[in-house]
Order: C-alpha cells, then structure tokens, then sequence
C-alpha cells in the first residue's frame, strides 16, 4: 500500500514539473510591441558564460534596440537603449557583485527575450 501511494505520488510530482523556458511567444496577430512575441525565432547568443570579467557579449540575428540588466531581487544595475539597433553588442558593468543575473533584450521588431546569466569573481 505504502510503496503504490509513494508511487503514485512520484508520478503526479513528474507529471506537475516542467522545464523553465527563456522565451514565451504568443499567437500571430494577438502581439503588440513591447510583448514577447517571436521570441523563439530570434537567434540569440551570450558569451563568455559564466561572466568572469566586467563585460559580456551579445550576438543576435535580429537587431537589439534596447538592453537591461537586472539582479535577482529586481533591482537594474544596467540599462541602455541604442537610436541605431545593433546585432552585436558589448556590455559592461561597472564593479558586478557575484551571482545570478537575468538579462532583457528588446528587439527593434518589439519582441524581448529574457535570459539568465552567471557572473563569477576573475580568478
């Protein structure tokens, strides 16, 4: 009886986990600017990973109109917004603590895609 409930518990707590997802999309026709929209089609690149420095790169497919870096508690510790849209462009930070940082990328077609990063302290 003991080993059928632990089972079956098994199953409903695999069945409710799922993967996190960097990006969220919505139906064609329903995205304004500013959402998400197209997201997964951009080609979105962030290197070196984990930061161990004060900057990162980031190369992308579509060009980038706006940029945010924000920490884990919400606060921004970057923010800039290009009058020219870039494919490739270099962030840095001035004096980035350790940890866990998300980054919000805005697209000039309006869609923006979140992804996270790590920095580490340079050895």
């Amino acid at each position: 009886m003991k080993k059928s409930l632990l089972f079956i518990l098994f199953i409903i707590l695999c069945l409710g986990l799922k993967a996190q997802k960097d990006t969220v999309s919505f139906a064609p026709g329903t995205a304004g600017k500013g959402t998400l929209a197209e997201a997964s089609t951009a080609s979105l690149r962030i290197y070196p990973v984990p930061v161990r420095e004060n900057f990162f790169n980031i190369n992308s497919d579509k060009p980038i109109s706006a940029l945010k870096v924000t920490n884990i508690i919400g606060q921004d510790i970057f923010k800039v917004k290009y009058n020219n849209p870039e494919k490739i462009v270099r962030i840095i930070l001035d004096n980035p603590k350790r940890g866990m940082y998300l980054v919000t990328i805005s697209l000039e077609d309006g869609a923006r895609i979140v992804k996270k990063i790590m920095i580490e302290q340079a050895e």
